[in-house]
């Protein structure tokens, strides 16, 4: 029997987006299993929370955003959307508040936090997943060096991204989007072109099945949720925002969409 949830808590629209790495094994506890029955359930208990909790990249930051925004509950919905997707939330963690995060929690030579003044984090910084892996992780000093497909692979996959519904097949959907180029100076939005990815494990599914024509967010090699207008235009706006920090070409942000 198959198991769609309605609308999402905050803890699983965590799960949603979790999972995908977490299933491979590159993130997060070892019980992925439980990750998808609890984000197809669309629950919110104390075993979602407690898995939650043991992603130590993610984590840190809902509860920065959480704290930023006077939040008493790190998987609060709208905090759990403003990391993974974008909303007026990241406009309040201050640039020395994100500066003094990174440098605590992931201090490393590759990553652009602790090496940038407060001034150029206004610019270029925020909580958010994309900051994250364009920034933090070592994927774009590995892609710049001349060590490609593979972090151009990673970046693609490990970023949220968006598309649009072409075609339902099963458990699966193809999604047309643009996916990351590197021209070998720049790392770009390239040319549209289809993907096939899952949208229901098992009979577990995060959403309804997907409609043609529907914007979905994808992470990894999953649908994890339907984007509203609103949240396309979000999740654009930051990705824009972090390739244009790769590229060397930032120039401080107007407000998010949320916040206007």
């Amino acid at each position: 029997m198959d198991t769609t949830p309605s609308r999402p808590t905050g803890a699983s629209l965590f799960a949603r987006f979790a999972y995908p790495p977490n299933s491979l094994g590159l993130c997060g506890p070892p019980d992925s299993g439980a990750l998808l029955a609890q984000a197809a359930g669309g629950g919110g208990g104390d075993d979602l929370r407690t898995l939650a909790e043991g992603f130590e990249g993610a984590w840190p930051y809902l509860e920065l955003i959480a704290a930023a925004n006077e939040i008493d509950d790190p998987l609060d919905a709208s905090v759990v959307e403003a990391y993974w997707i974008g909303n007026g939330l990241l406009d309040n963690v201050s640039p020395a508040r994100l500066a003094g995060f990174l440098d605590h929690r992931f201090r490393t030579g590759g990553a652009l936090g602790w090496q940038a003044s407060p001034e150029a984090l206004a610019a270029t910084a925020c909580a958010h997943h994309n900051f994250h892996v364009f920034s933090v992780y070592p994927w774009v000093a590995l892609l710049k060096g001349g060590r490609s497909p593979e972090p151009l692979r990673v970046l693609e996959k490990c970023r949220v991204r968006w598309g649009r519904v072409q075609e339902l097949l099963g458990d699966e959907v193809t999604v047309r989007g643009r996916g990351l180029h590197w021209t070998g100076a720049s790392l770009e939005l390239g040319t549209l072109r289809d993907e096939t990815v899952a949208w229901r494990h098992d009979g577990r599914a995060f959403i309804a099945p997907p409609q043609p024509r529907e914007w979905v967010a994808l992470h990894w090699d999953w649908v994890c949720d339907v984007l509203t207008d609103s949240q396309l235009a979000e999740l654009r706006e930051h990705t824009a925002r972090q390739l244009a920090t790769v590229n060397g070409s930032v120039t401080r942000p107007a407000p998010s969409a949320a916040a206007r």
